[in-house]
C-alpha cells in the first residue's frame, strides 16, 4: 500500500554506505543508538554486500586498522563525538567517514571542526535525517515512552522546551525522509483548562521554523515530484482520551491488551506451535511485517478473523491432502490439531498455529474477562454518547455500578470503566467518584489516576451548581450511519478521533478554528475542498477543482503525516490505515511511542510520583565514552611474528648475543633503533644466522601479500 516507510529508510542507509568510499573495501561502525535504528530495517548480510569487511560498535574492544577505511553511522551524542575523537587520536583506520543519524549539535560540531586531527582524517561528514524508528510500513515510533511524563508532569516544565526541541528534528527527519515540505495544521482545544493545551501549538512552530531552515540550506528539498503537497497534523494525547482505555476487538489492539507480549525492539508471542514435539515446542516467535498473515488481517475485526483464518485454512487443507478430515474443521482446536500433525510446509505450518493460537488466547480472555458485557456499556454509550439506536442513552449509571460489583470483572477493567464514566459526565461529584471507586475495590493509587486526567484537559470534578454543558469531541458526536451497509458492530461502535479529523482535513472540510495552520496567510486555498491535491510543483498544470472527480489509484498520493505527541494506540493505527485505504492517501502515524491500556494507566498514575522517581533519560548522569578508547596499545607486532615462526624452530631466548655483536656505527645498527630512541627487538632462533632469517621473513611477507590479493582486501574488485 503506497509507501512503505520500512523501504524508505532502508534505501537511505544503504545508500549512505554505497555511495560512502565507492569502490573500496570499508568497515562500518555504530554506536549502540544507531545500531537499534540500522537493525531496525536492514539486514546485516545486505550492509556487507555493499564492500563492507565487518560491522563494528565504537564502544567495543576494536583492533587498529590502518589500511582501511571506517563509515561510521553515528547517534549525535557528545559521548559519541567522544569516542570519534579517540579513534582520531590514535589513527585507527585510514580515512573516516562520518554519517550522523540527525543534526549533530553546534557545540559538537565545533570540536571538530577545531580539531587538526579531524582535518587530517575525516572525508566526509553527513547528516542522514533517519533518528525515527519504523515500526510498520505507515506507523513510526521514535521508541521515548519518557516523552509522556517530560510533557505533562507538572515538575517536568524545565524539561519541555529541549525536549520539543528534539521532537521537531524528529519530525522533520521523517518528512526530510520522505521528501515531503508539507503544510503544517495542528491542534487547538475549545477552552482549555490544562496547562499543556498549548504543546501542539508551539511544537507545530518549532517543526515549521526548522522545515523553514532545511529548506532554506538545501536547495534541492524538497525533491521535485507531481504528488500532491504532502500535510502534517500535530495533536496530542490530550485530543482523545476514550482511545487509550475503551477496550478495542480487532486483532492488533486487541491481542496487545490481553496477551502477554514481550515489546522491545521487536515484539514477540510466546506460543506452542506444534503440540506433538516432545521437545522445543515452546519458543518466542517475532510478530512483524516479515508474517503475511499477520500484515493482511491485523486491523480485522476479531470475529471477521476467526472467519477469515478458518476458511484460509480450508483453502491451505484442499492443497495438503494429508490434513485429516474432521467432523468441525472450523473449529480452533481441531485446527491447531491438524497443523501438528503435517510433517511438510513448516513455515506456512508455524504461521497459521502462531495466529490461531493468539486468536484462541485472545477469546479465552475475552470470555473470562466478561468483556462482552463490559464493551456494551462501553462502545454503545460511554464512549460515543449514543446508545445502539444513536440516541441519549438511560440508566448508564445503574449498568456501570452493576459491572463494578461484578467478581468476574478484573480491577483494571473497572478503573478503565469509571474513567470513561467521567469522561462521559464531563466529571463527577467528588462524593460520586469515591462511591465508584469503594463499590470496585480499587486502591488509593487509582484514585490518583483518575486525578491526574486533569492534567491532559479532563474535567475531573464538578459542583452540585455546575452548570457548564457537557464537553464534546473535537468534531462532536458520532451521527447515525446513512445507510445500511454502514452499520457496525454492536460491541466496536467507537472510532478514534483521529479518524473523523483526517477524513475531514480530505474533503477540506477541517474547522480551521481546532486545527490551525502554522501559516495561515500562506495558504489561502489550503483545507477547501479539492485543493489538497494540487501539486506544489505544478500548480498551473493542476486540473481545475471542478473537473476533479474522485482520486484515481494510478495518481501519486498524497502523503498525510499525523504526529500524536505522549503516545498513540493501536486502534489510531488502524483509523490511519482505514483511511488510507478509502481514500487512496499514504497516511503515516508517527508518535513518541506506542500505548497500551496499562502502560497508560500507569503513566497517568505516574504523574503526581516524585520526578526523580521516574529516571527520566534527560536528568540522568551523561554517558561516558568507555576508558579502554583512550589506551594506547603496546606495540606487540613482534612478539606477534616470533609466535607465528615458533611452530618451525625452536624456543626464542633473549637476544644478548646480538644485542653484544652491534656494531653502533653501521647503517644495521641505526635500522634496530626507532624514532623515539629505543632499540627495536629482533628475536632470533638459535643455531641461526641472521641473512638466513631475513630470507625467511621475505618468503612469508610474500605468500601474505598473496592471499591478501586473492581475497581482495584492498582492490576495488568485490
Amino acid at each position: 500500500m503506497g509507501t512503505s516507510a520500512i523501504a524508505v529508510q532502508q534505501e537511505i542507509i544503504l545508500e549512505a554506505v554505497r555511495s560512502t568510499a565507492r569502490g573500496e573495501w570499508k568497515v562500518v561502525v555504530l554506536d549502540a543508538g544507531s545500531k537499534r535504528l540500522v537493525d531496525g530495517v536492514v539486514n546485516e548480510d545486505d550492509v556487507l554486500k555493499e564492500n563492507v569487511t565487518n560491522i563494528e560498535k565504537i564502544e567495543d574492544k576494536r583492533s587498529m586498522n590502518r589500511e582501511m577505511d571506517a563509515v561510521y553511522i553515528l547517534s549525535p551524542q557528545p559521548h559519541i563525538v567522544d569516542c570519534v575523537m579517540a579513534d582520531l587520536e590514535c589513527r585507527r583506520y585510514r580515512r573516516s567517514y562520518i554519517i550522523w543519524t540527525s543534526l549533530l549539535p553546534p557545540e559538537q560540531r565545533l570540536r571538530l571542526d577545531q580539531s587538526a586531527l579531524a582535518k587530517e582524517q575525516i572525508a566526509l561528514l553527513k547528516v542522514l535525517n533517519i533518528d525515527f524508528y519504523p515500526r510498520e510500513s505507515h506507523l513510526i515510533s521514535f521508541r521515548d515512552p519518557w516523552s509522556f511524563p517530560t510533557l505533562f508532569h507538572p515538575a517536568c516544565n524545565q524539561l519541555v522546551r529541549k525536549h520539543m526541541d528534539d521532537l521537531a528534528q524528529k519530525i522533520v527527519s521523517i518528512c526530510v525522509s520522505l521528501g515531503e515540505y508539507p503544510t503544517i495544521r495542528y491542534y487547538s482545544p475549545r477552552n482549555p483548562t490544562h496547562e499543556a493545551s498549548v504543546l501542539c501549538s508551539h511544537l507545530a512552530r518549532f517543526v515549521q521554523l526548522e522545515l523553514d531552515q532545511y529548506a532554506k540550506f538545501h536547495e534541492d528539498f524538497p525533491p521535485p515530484s507531481p504528488r500532491p503537497r504532502g500535510a502534517l497534523i500535530i495533536t496530542d494525547r490530550s485530543m482523545d482520551l476514550f482511545a487509550p482505555v475503551v477496550h478495542e476487538f480487532t486483532y492488533q489492539a486487541m491481542i496487545h491488551d490481553l496477551l502477554p507480549l514481550v515489546e522491545g525492539d521487536k515484539v514477540y508471542y510466546r506460543t506452542t506451535l506444534t503440540q506433538n514435539e516432545a521437545s522445543g515446542s515452546i519458543k518466542d516467535v517475532e510478530i512483524g511485517e516479515k508474517d503475511s498473515i499477520w500484515v493482511k488481517n491485523r486491523h480485522l475485526h476479531m470475529k471477521d478473523l476467526l472467519e477469515k483464518l478458518a476458511s484460509e485454512f480450508q483453502a491451505f487443507k484442499a492443497k495438503n491432502p494429508q490434513f485429516a478430515e474432521s467432523d468441525n474443521p472450523s473449529s480452533l482446536n481441531n485446527i491447531k490439531d491438524m497443523l501438528a500433525g503435517l510433517p511438510q510446509f513448516q513455515e506456512g505450518k508455524e504461521a497459521f498455529s502462531l495466529h490461531l493460537n493468539m486468536a484462541s488466547d485472545a477469546m479465552n480472555v475475552f470470555q473470562k474477562r466478561r468483556l462482552a458485557d463490559i464493551a456494551s456499556v462501553e462502545q454503545q454509550s460511554l464512549a460515543t454518547g449514543l446508545d445502539e439506536d444513536y440516541k441519549k442513552p438511560r440508566n448508564l449509571a445503574d449498568q456501570v455500578v452493576r459491572l463494578l460489583d461484578d467478581n468476574d470483572i478484573t480491577f483494571p477493567d473497572r478503573l478503565r470503566l469509571i474513567i470513561q464514566y467521567l469522561l462521559y459526565r464531563d466529571g463527577l461529584l467528588p462524593s460520586d467518584t469515591q462511591k465508584l471507586l469503594a463499590h470496585a475495590q480499587l486502591p488509593a493509587q487509582d484514585g490518583e489516576v483518575i486525578h491526574n486526567l486533569d492534567l491532559l484537559g479532563a474535567h475531573v470534578s464538578r459542583s452540585m451548581k455546575d452548570t457548564r454543558p457537557v464537553a464534546q469531541p473535537p468534531l462532536g458526536r458520532k451521527k447515525a450511519p446513512q445507510s445500511p451497509s454502514e452499520e457496525e458492530s454492536g460491541l466496536s461502535r467507537y472510532d478514534p478521533a483521529i479518524k473523523p479529523v483526517l477524513e475531514e482535513h480530505i474533503r477540506g472540510t477541517l474547522d480551521q478554528s481546532t486545527f490551525p495552520f502554522t501559516k495561515p496567510h500562506l495558504d489561502p486555498a489550503e483545507g477547501l475542498l479539492g485543493q489538497e491535491n494540487v501539486s506544489q510543483a505544478s500548480l498551473r498544470s493542476a486540473k481545475p477543482t471542478w473537473a476533479r472527480t474522485r482520486p484515481s489509484t494510478l495518481e501519486p498520493r498524497q502523503r498525510i503525516i499525523v504526529f500524536m505527541a505522549g503516545g498513540a494506540t493501536y486502534s489510531e493505527s488502524r483509523a490511519c490505515y482505514e483511511v488510507s485505504e478509502l481514500h487512496n492517501k499514504d497516511v503515516f502515524l508517527a508518535t513518541s511511542h506506542m500505548l497500551t491500556p496499562s502502560l497508560y494507566l500507569r503513566q497517568i498514575g505516574d504523574l503526581s510520583v516524585d520526578k526523580r522517581r521516574l529516571d527520566l533519560p534527560a536528568e540522568r548522569p551523561r554517558l561516558q565514552a568507555p576508558a579502554h578508547l583512550f589506551e594506547r596499545e603496546p606495540a606487540t607486532a613482534p612478539q606477534v611474528y616470533a609466535k607465528k615462526q615458533s611452530t618451525n624452530f625452536q624456543e626464542p631466548q633473549p637476544p644478548v648475543a646480538s644485542i653484544g655483536a652491534m656494531n653502533l656505527n653501521s647503517n644495521q645498527a641505526n635500522a634496530n633503533i626507532s624514532s623515539n630512541g629505543a632499540v627495536k627487538a629482533h628475536y632470533l632462533p638459535l643455531n641461526t644466522v641472521q641473512p638466513a632469517n631475513s630470507k625467511l621473513s621475505k618468503k612469508e611477507k610474500d605468500k601474505d601479500t598473496e592471499k591478501k590479493k586473492k581475497h581482495h582486501f584492498f582492490s576495488s574488485k568485490k
